[in-house]
């Protein structure tokens, strides 16, 4: 299958699930079509995950700011886990905020939002972090196989890959996607070389075991274009000499 041929099915069948949710009164987005759907039931998936082996046995957790996950967030660090969360499109040097309820000034309610971690937690390059326990992502579709679609930038491959090369994620490490029923579709769907799959999807009413993990070694450098890299400064920064193609995200 060529790239643009998986690109075009990647976004049927973001379509095919931002429909569904609208339809279905799913989500709490006035217009979710483009985005991390926030969906009806995440506080109940965050209660599923958490408790999960891997969950209570974590202390590091690397979970994404987006809404739908925010719950997630919020009981990590109410059980005094540290979080990590991604400065919004990585656009800093140090790309990371680092949330350790044992610090934080604010409550965990008002930590777990992006806009007051950037008051309040400092941001950190990949080298000041440490290893990764469990990791949380957000998801417009996955399958039943473990395959996951973003919204399509790209950022969730890039956030991991800066982690993989640092060795702070490992291949044993538990990756994971809290969404709603509507966003698991049982067909196969498009997977590239640069996307990671999910070891385990959680719902507010299934905790799903996916097949073996497959993920990539770490930054694909011929897979990303000279402007997305020059926009993430920590991928600037790491940047080799190679040739980059111009290669669609996600």
């Amino acid at each position: 299958m060529s790239s643009r041929s998986a690109v075009d099915l990647k976004g049927v069948a973001r379509r095919e699930v931002w429909a569904a949710l609208t339809a279905a009164g799913a989500v709490r987005d006035e217009d979710v079509f483009g985005r991390i759907p926030d969906f009806i039931g995440a506080d109940s998936a965050a209660q599923r995950l958490a408790d999960m082996p891997a969950w209570k046995a974590a202390r590091v957790v690397k979970v994404v700011p987006d809404k739908a996950q925010r719950p997630v967030r919020i009981r990590a660090l109410r059980e005094g886990k540290t979080v990590y969360m991604a400065v919004p499109k990585l656009a800093s040097r140090r790309p990371f905020y680092v949330l350790d309820p044992a610090v934080l000034s604010v409550s965990a309610e008002e930590a777990v939002d992006p806009e007051v971690a950037a008051e309040v937690a400092p941001t950190v390059d990949v080298d000041q972090l440490n290893e990764v326990d469990l990791v949380v992502c957000g998801s417009v579709v996955v399958n039943r196989a473990g395959v996951r679609l973003g919204k399509g930038a790209g950022y969730a491959d890039i956030e991991l890959a800066l982690l993989q090369e640092a060795g702070l994620v490992r291949a044993d490490t538990l990756i994971t996607s809290t969404v709603h029923p509507l966003q698991v579709v049982d067909g196969s769907l498009p997977e590239g070389p640069h996307d990671f799959s999910m070891d385990v999807i959680v719902t507010a009413d299934e905790t799903i075991a996916c097949s073996p993990p497959r993920r990539p070694p770490g930054i694909l450098w011929d897979r990303l274009d000279v402007d997305k890299i020059a926009a993430i400064p920590a991928l600037a920064a790491r940047m080799p000499h190679v040739r980059t193609g111009d290669v669609p995200a996600e």
